[in-house]
């Protein structure tokens, strides 16, 4: 069994992120017996539909389950509908429980995201996350994350700001700056995500942001990829996955 060091998946897609993540709970639980990995977290994108599954099937395949959600958060209020396209309506962020309050604050955020956020996604926002984010892990999420876009613009100003905001909420004890690399990937944008959380104190988490289980999984992936956009699989010009989110 290969030594996986303690690493632990936090950050998942399962095919509850519709025609998104490709991953069925049965294949994944078997591959982190493989793996030896005894955790595993989900994070799907803005909902929380597959929770139950995922915890009574992890629990029955002796995986302790870690349930989350990669939630939208609005850049400003969550009521205000007046960006022109999805990329300028949210940003990104990871929410893991910890506690059973925590699962019922992710219960009351998801909800909150399709009754009152709703604008092309499901979003939240920092207002409500004030409210409700006894129990809750954060992590800072893709490069699609508030603090990531801020850094890829230059703005290292605004992306401390940032920083801080999620400080305030969460605290330096729930709130993590997370690290990827993929294919094609900036590395200075994870050398500016590094030095800041060094800078103020935040600590650092590995994720591999998962959509699929093997590379073998990513032509099929690319397929519903296609599917979710609206084109054909051979056009260049559309959004691909790297072929190692797995």
């Amino acid at each position: 069994m290969p030594d996986n060091k303690g690493f632990i998946h936090l950050h998942l897609h399962s095919q509850y992120s519709l025609l998104d993540g490709a991953i069925a709970f049965e294949k994944l639980f078997k591959r982190c017996r493989e793996l030896g990995m005894d955790s595993v977290a989900v994070t799907d994108h803005g909902n929380m539909f597959g929770a139950i599954e995922f915890y009574t099937k992890a629990l029955a395949c002796h995986i302790k389950p870690i349930i989350g959600i990669e939630t939208y958060i609005a850049p400003g209020s969550r009521f205000d509908r007046t960006k022109t396209s999805i990329s300028d309506a949210a940003y990104h962020l990871v929410l893991l429980a910890e506690n059973i309050t925590g699962y019922k604050n992710l219960l009351k955020l998801a909800t909150a995201g399709y009754t009152e956020g709703f604008y092309y996604r499901p979003r939240i926002d920092k207002q409500i996350l004030t409210e409700l984010n006894e129990g809750l892990i954060a992590c800072s999420a893709c490069p699609k994350g508030e603090l990531a876009v801020q850094i890829a613009k230059g703005d290292i100003k605004n992306a401390q700001s940032v920083a801080e905001s999620y400080l305030k909420i969460f605290g330096p004890e729930r709130y993590f700056v997370e690290i990827q690399s993929h294919q094609g990937d900036n590395p200075d944008i994870n050398k500016a995500l590094v030095d800041l959380a060094n800078k103020l104190g935040i600590g650092l988490v590995a994720t591999n942001d998962v959509h699929f289980l093997e590379e073998s999984d990513h032509e099929a992936h690319n397929c519903l990829c296609a599917i979710s956009t609206g084109k054909k699989a051979d056009e260049p010009d559309r959004m691909i996955y790297p072929t190692d989110v797995f």
